[in-house]
């Protein structure tokens, strides 16, 4: 069935439409093998320039809040040379603008649903629901996935920014529909600053790149494919940074802090250098680490943001540096999936300013110092295949639903640390969970220390083909947040779960700020 807006007036206000919301899934995609785009037409890798996303600029300072206007539109864009792809992404650009902030500053952010009533292929209705990953928003702003925006809707959205300083991304949430959204083109980064981070000396400016990392498929005519592989997976054959297909991005002499996040649907990957030399991961998920750390190859799945920085100073200009990808296990490889990007090393001068990697970034970061010893739960949620669905604990975001949203997998006590144990038992499938609302630290992963580039704080972690962490976070804020795989197909079919952090009084309800139509949007200013 094709639920329309018009559907969502019969049975009512939104808020009860989002009972019915089980009854429309996509149509099937035309088979990739008949209509996907020949290799032999592709982009040769680094023949195309990188380019980075431009900075939002706000629209208005309103009681305090720095306040955005960013609207969800269909656009055209030359991804493919001498093609025309329909992209679905915030202000028609993809990626979307980069939101840049100070700690402690207020932002409202007017996400406006300007898409069309139907997908051009796969007819659903694109109700939209944003969230900003790695903010400890309230439940109302979080993007809830049953937390609705139709076309010819909008909904402010207030971040709080108190968080130290990260690389978050907001992204859509919609029920069902989060990776054909995503896919599309919905996704952008949010770059929150504070004082500590800019006090130190690591690389600013031009230097701190953004790199949102995503993977796609082609139509024939240069248009995206959809693929779900029986609701297993999306894995594309180009690879995008920044929207661009294998870029090549020319650098100076000196350090570079690139912000990484892997923005794509199902693919995870293993990078290293094509020279074989060291790079140094100085943040994660959540921020800073406490100290940098020194690897030749790290994994990252999907949500995951990994703050590295590069060294070119010892290159001689004209030098080619490849970023690759050692395809991990559980994806689906294809030619040139192996390569991510190029650094060609110019002569060009530079500043010689924030040009280092202290001993000591965050040593006293009070997620990394949390201790087994201060938990008082410990919580085990299993991810597994079950009669043909994806499931946490045996349930999807459809048993949520039928509860009336009363569903939970735990209470934790409002400002309480516990222990969770995630286990994938899905032999021949990895799953990157994301637990919302807190920053957490991995304990263990299979019994033994954590990656070296993991040792930083997390919201989002790697669990690979039978693969198990226990992790402890400390529970702030109050209300019903979400717990989800992040491979989107999975998402969408339905390995949702939530939890509630209680208090003596109610929390916020995350389907308690709806949204409103845009007819009067002009009237009604930020």
């Amino acid at each position: 069935m094709h639920y329309t807006r018009r559907d969502a007036f019969k049975v009512g206000l939104f808020g009860s439409a989002a009972l019915a919301l089980p009854l429309q899934r996509a149509a099937s995609a035309k088979s990739v093998l008949d209509d996907r785009m020949p290799s032999s037409k592709l982009p040769k890798p680094f023949t195309l320039p990188f380019r980075v996303p431009p900075v939002a600029t706000p629209v208005s300072v309103h009681d305090g809040e720095d306040c955005y206007r960013i609207t969800m539109k269909e656009a055209k864009a030359e991804i493919l040379p001498g093609y025309q792809t329909t992209i679905w992404a915030y202000d028609g650009i993809l990626p979307g603008p980069t939101i840049v902030v100070k700690q402690g500053q207020t932002t409202k952010v007017r996400f406006i649903n300007k898409l069309p009533l139907k997908h051009p292929v796969l007819k659903y209705t694109p109700w939209t629901s944003v969230h900003l990953h790695g903010s400890a928003s309230l439940p109302q702003f979080d993007g809830y996935a049953s937390d609705i925006t139709y076309p010819g809707e909008y909904k402010d959205y207030i971040y709080p920014n108190l968080q130290p300083a990260r690389t978050l991304w907001y992204h859509d949430h919609g029920v069902h529909h989060t990776a054909e959204n995503v896919s599309m083109g919905m996704i952008g980064q949010y770059h929150l600053h504070d004082d500590r981070e800019l006090a130190l000396p690591i690389p600013k400016g031009e230097f701190d790149v953004p790199l949102l990392i995503s993977d796609c498929t082609f139509t024939k005519t240069g248009e995206f494919l959809f693929d779900t592989g029986g609701e297993t997976g999306m894995y594309g054959d180009v690879i995008l940074v920044n929207g661009t297909p294998w870029p090549a991005m020319k650098v100076k002499r000196r350090k570079y802090r690139f912000r990484v996040l892997n923005a794509c649907v199902s693919r995870s990957y293993e990078y290293s250098l094509s020279t074989g030399d060291a790079f140094t991961v100085i943040g994660t998920d959540a921020g800073l680490m406490p100290y940098p750390q020194s690897v030749k190859k790290m994994r990252h799945i999907m949500a995951e943001r990994y703050e590295i920085v590069i060294d070119f100073a010892k290159y001689k200009p004209g030098t080619r540096i490849v970023l690759q990808n050692t395809n991990p296990k559980n994806n689906i490889n294809y030619p040139n999936i192996d390569k991510i990007m190029a650094f060609d090393v110019t002569d060009e001068p530079f500043d010689t300013s924030n040009n280092e990697i202290p001993a000591s970034l965050y040593p006293d970061n009070p997620v990394m110092n949390l201790q087994p010893g201060q938990s008082v739960a410990t919580r085990r949620l299993e991810l597994v295949r079950k009669h043909g669905m994806w499931t946490i604990n045996g349930h999807t975001w459809d048993d949520v639903v039928a509860s009336n949203f009363t569903l939970v997998v735990g209470k934790p006590a409002k400002d309480t640390v516990e222990i969770w144990e995630l286990v994938n038992k899905s032999g021949g499938w990895q799953h990157p969970l994301h637990i919302h609302l807190v920053d957490l630290k991995i304990l263990d992963r299979n019994g033994k220390p954590p990656f070296a580039y993991e040792k930083g704080p997390k919201d989002v972690v790697y669990l690979g083909e039978n693969e198990a962490l226990r992790v402890i976070m400390r529970f702030d804020g109050c209300g019903k947040y979400m717990v989800h795989c992040h491979n989107l197909v999975h998402e969408d079919h339905d390995m949702m779960q939530q939890y509630e952090v209680v208090d003596a009084t109610p929390g916020d309800d995350p389907l308690g700020w709806r949204s409103k139509s845009d007819s009067g949007e002009a009237d009604d200013p930020l």
